[in-house]
Parts: structure tokens; C-alpha cells; sequence
């Protein structure tokens, strides 16, 4: 594998999911894979699990993880190409990634949309001018259109506290007090695309998400009966699509309650907003896998790491 920027670079879900479980189980294993490795870890927007996760990730395969918070302490970088860069850019993308090339045996970035412009977004410009200009491994920690880090992650969470052999799995949408990204949401339906799992997204009038994602995937207006018989219900925010990064309402009858979960195990990429997406009493309970998907993230992590390194050696 020489990139991981999104879900279809997975071939076979449930082997790389049994692949992270053995991971998890022993950390270590794969300590020397990484010796004399350097990993550098790009960050254009703020992170919490991605940013640490990814970093024990690489410890623990023993590669020396190096990371620059890009937007603050970089110079401003240009990505359009034949622009004349007399305003606020200093650097080219083109140097910078094979710069950064020359100091890092794999790069992984995160950089959000805009969410206001939908074609730029979409056409993943940070993301693939790494891609394009480095000429090291790239790996995505979460991009204008996906997350497949998280959706891995996801993916490896329902296996391990799945009851069932086809158990239901709901995607819902829920209030939030800004626009947010759509990336989380589409790399958990492209994850579940790939399971076998009866999968159902429930979201208000004009909040579906890209038709070319969701395909044929059910979707619900109610919540109340696309959330019948669930196993899962994976709950995130995100903005309108077809009126793009619009907040159209905020129906705070989406929010995740106690009543609503009823026997189901509750799911969020995490950060969450408390009694705005979910009670406290949703997050408190046993039902919450939100601690366990996350620590999770270092195993999803690991394995996209290892994958890498042993492909190209």
C-alpha cells in the first residue's frame, strides 16, 4: 500500500479489522518495523486523538514521530498552480513536499474544507497536492471530504462489541451549535458499505449527505424509526450538503437520549458536546463506546503504519 487517504484503500475490511485486533493485543510486536523511521505528522486544524493516537502509533512501531502545527508555525503555503505569490503564501506546495520528503520516510495530514466552497473542497486540494509533490508515503488524519483513520477505527469498535452476526447499525445526525465537516460521516458510511452490517443513516430534510457516497444505503427522516431494533447508533453532526456548510436548523429533538438508545451501544468520533449532541446520561452509561473508539484509534492508526512500512521496504 503506498498511500492510506481514504476507506477504498482498504481491499478487505475484515481482515485489516482481525489484523488491528492482534495488534492490539500485543503493541509491540512490530517494534523493530519502524527502527530508523521517521514519521511526520502535518497538522493545518487542531487535534486531540488523531494527533496523539497517530504519534503512539508510530512509538509503538518505533519510528521517531516529528509533528508541525502547519497553519501557526509554517510559512503560508500556496497551492494553486501558476499563481503569482505576492500575497499572504511564502511557500509553494510543490517545495514544501518534497522538503518535507527529504526529512520524513511517511507524511500524514489533516486539513477541514472550507465549507464554502464545495468543488475546492471536494477536490481534496491539500490532501492530493501532497500526494502528487511528496515523495514519501501519505497518509490522511482526516481531509475535506473523509476521515478514514476514524472509519477504520469505527469499523474495528462494532466488530469487537457486535452480539449479532448482522447487527443493525444507525448513523444519525444531531444537532450542533456550528457548521461541521462531513468527513466523519462519510468514511463511517463507506466502513459500513464494507461490512457486513444492515446500515441505515437518519438525518433531518436537507441534511443528506453526498448521494455519490451514500449510493443506496436507506435513509431515514425519522429517527425514531430508523433508530427500531439498532445495535449501533453512531451519532455526528455535520452541515447541509446540497445547501453547502449551512446550518438550515438547529432541532434539538435530534439529541441523543437515554429513551431514544434504548438497548443500542452509542457511538461519537468524539469531541462531543454535552446535553447539545447527547445526555450525559448516554455518555456516562455502559452503553458509550466513545472511550473504547477511541483508544482504538492508536491500533487503526498502527495498522495503516505497518501496512505502509512493510510494502515499502
Amino acid at each position: 500500500m503506498k498511500n492510506y487517504t481514504s476507506i477504498k484503500d482498504i481491499d478487505n475490511i475484515n481482515t485489516w479489522i482481525q489484523e488491528a485486533i492482534k495488534i492490539k493485543q500485543n503493541p509491540l510486536y512490530n517494534k523493530e518495523l519502524g527502527k530508523n523511521k521517521t514519521l511526520g505528522l502535518l497538522f493545518f486544524n487542531s487535534s486531540l486523538r488523531t494527533r496523539l493516537s497517530t504519534q503512539k502509533a508510530a512509538l509503538n512501531l518505533g519510528m521517531d514521530p516529528i509533528v508541525m502545527n502547519v497553519s501557526g508555525d509554517a510559512w503560508g503555503i500556496e497551492f494553486g498552480d501558476g499563481t503569482i505569490m505576492d500575497g499572504n503564501t511564502a511557500e509553494h506546495i510543490k517545495e514544501a513536499a518534497a522538503v518535507v520528503s527529504q526529512y520524513c520516510d511517511i507524511i500524514a495530514v489533516r486539513a477541514f474544507p472550507s465549507l464554502t466552497d464545495k468543488e475546492k473542497d471536494e477536490s481534496e486540494h491539500v490532501l492530493k497536492s501532497f500526494v502528487e509533490f511528496a515523495s514519501v508515503p501519505i497518509i490522511s488524519m482526516e481531509s475535506a471530504t473523509g476521515h478514514p483513520l476514524q472509519g477504520l477505527t469505527d469499523a474495528i469498535t462494532i466488530f469487537e462489541n457486535s452480539t449479532k452476526k448482522k447487527p443493525k447499525v444507525v448513523l444519525s445526525w444531531a444537532p450542533h451549535i456550528k457548521a461541521l465537516p462531513h468527513a466523519v460521516a462519510n468514511s463511517f458510511v463507506q466502513a459500513m458499505q464494507k461490512m457486513d452490517v444492515e446500515f441505515v443513516i437518519t438525518n433531518p430534510e436537507g441534511y443528506n449527505l453526498n448521494s455519490e457516497i451514500t449510493k443506496k444505503t436507506t435513509i431515514y427522516h425519522n429517527q425514531k424509526e430508523a433508530f427500531k431494533d439498532a445495535d449501533f447508533i453512531y451519532t455526528k453532526n455535520w452541515s447541509s450538503y446540497d445547501d453547502y456548510g449551512k446550518v438550515l436548523s438547529r432541532d434539538d429533538n435530534w439529541i441523543i437520549t437515554k429513551e431514544k438508545l434504548g438497548n443500542a451501544k452509542f457511538m461519537h468520533c468524539l469531541p462531543v458536546r454535552r446535553n447539545v449532541v447527547v445526555e450525559d446520561v448516554v455518555l456516562d452509561s455502559e452503553s458509550s463506546l466513545v472511550i473504547e473508539q477511541a483508544n482504538n484509534r492508536t491500533y487503526a492508526a498502527q495498522l495503516v503504519l505497518k501496512k505502509i512500512l512493510e510494502d515499502n521496504k
